[in-house]
């Protein structure tokens, strides 16, 4: 039975077939649209197993050293992809993902989460602490990806390089404050702000969790380098443009597995843990991988950097808003994740004519 197999069910079995798929797809000279589709599928599932090698090995070595292998490695298919795309060049796409991926997980996984949990009570309730904390650190980043754009109002047509100048060291900044940040939620203040995770054994071993991880990243790799090389020709074939393949496609398929893990757990009643699979995400998005693409796009020649659209950080902004609104005091009901998730409709309706 494919339910035994690695302890894998059915579901992910049949969208693996979608890895040869996508590979005999993209040598087998088949439409952009066909070979993007299938390369599309078949990340999913590979980025489900990298998070559950992630947790396999995060249950052995403790929750200091677990949440940093969760930190590192919880959004490792989207980087692996966008890092492919800046290399292609495709820097409007790589700057509109990472917007997406905070977009994503704020009001997508928050709002599913928010609803699964609440649906049969009247009221669910989280640590109001955490909240803030990562709110806070949601409004360096808006204030971070503003930066340039607020700079170009002081000094109208600013040159390139001084943007690109700024970029940098806003990166550094944000990359000291997330480091921080792992010591303060990891270390100092642990015990208020890392929710338990449950107890029992998990299916994998180290030496077994490791080597699928292994695996799986170097497939994801793989793939993610035929999506981005048909990018274009499929976007262009499906009507869709590089903002709204950004903003709302690529981050699906980077995060599906993560959204489908944060609404199981808060079905069972730990919201404290949806919630920090949520914001713990979008805030690793903003203070590390941002900075991160920002750093590569040095080595590759390209030039990255955080000179965001005006909707893009209007979007961000507005979203930090809403979260606010309702994570702030603790507690919220299923009518507020049905709102984070109209708003998420609303942003992806205007992307889509961008």
């Amino acid at each position: 039975m494919a339910r035994r197999i690695l302890g894998l069910g059915p579901v992910t079995w049949v969208l693996l077939a979608a890895v040869p798929a996508a590979v005999a797809l993209s040598f087998g000279g088949a439409p952009p649209a066909l070979v993007f589709a299938a390369c599309a599928l078949g990340i999913v599932p590979l980025a489900g197993l990298m998070g559950e090698a992630t947790e396999a090995l995060a249950h052995r070595t403790g929750p200091a050293v677990g949440g940093l292998l969760n930190a590192t490695f919880g959004n490792a298919a989207e980087l692996i992809i966008t890092v492919f795309a800046l290399r292609a060049g495709l820097i409007a796409l790589v700057k509109a993902s990472l917007i997406g991926s905070i977009l994503g997980n704020l009001l997508v996984i928050l709002g599913l989460s928010i609803v699964a949990a609440s649906w049969r009570v009247p009221e669910i309730r989280f640590s109001a602490t955490a909240a803030a904390a990562s709110l806070g650190m949601m409004v360096l980043a808006v204030a971070a990806f503003a930066a340039p754009a607020l700079y170009a109002i002081a000094h109208p047509a600013p040159e390139p390089d001084v943007i690109l100048h700024i970029s940098d060291g806003v990166a550094i900044f944000l990359v000291a404050t997330y480091l921080l940040s792992l010591l303060f939620t990891l270390r100092t203040h642990r015990t208020l702000l890392t929710p338990d995770a449950g107890g029992g054994e998990h299916h994998w071993g180290p030496g077994q969790a490791v080597v699928i991880l292994a695996a799986a990243t170097a497939f994801v790799a793989w793939l993610s380098e035929i999506l981005v090389g048909v990018t274009e020709q499929a976007s262009h074939s499906i009507g869709l443009s590089e903002v709204f393949l950004g903003l709302v496609v690529i981050p699906i398929i980077g995060n599906a597995a993560e959204h489908a893990t944060a609404v199981v757990v808060a079905r069972k009643g730990q919201m404290e843990l949806a919630f920090q699979i949520a914001t713990g995400s979008s805030t690793q998005v903003a203070l590390f991988v941002a900075p991160l693409l920002v750093g590569a796009g040095h080595l590759m020649g390209r030039r990255m950097d955080f000179a965001f659209t005006s909707f893009e950080v209007a979007a961000l902004g507005l979203t930090s808003i809403a979260v606010a609104f309702v994570a702030l005091d603790g507690k919220s009901n299923w009518f507020e994740g049905v709102q984070l998730l109209g708003l998420y409709g609303v942003l992806a309706v205007v992307a889509f004519f961008i």
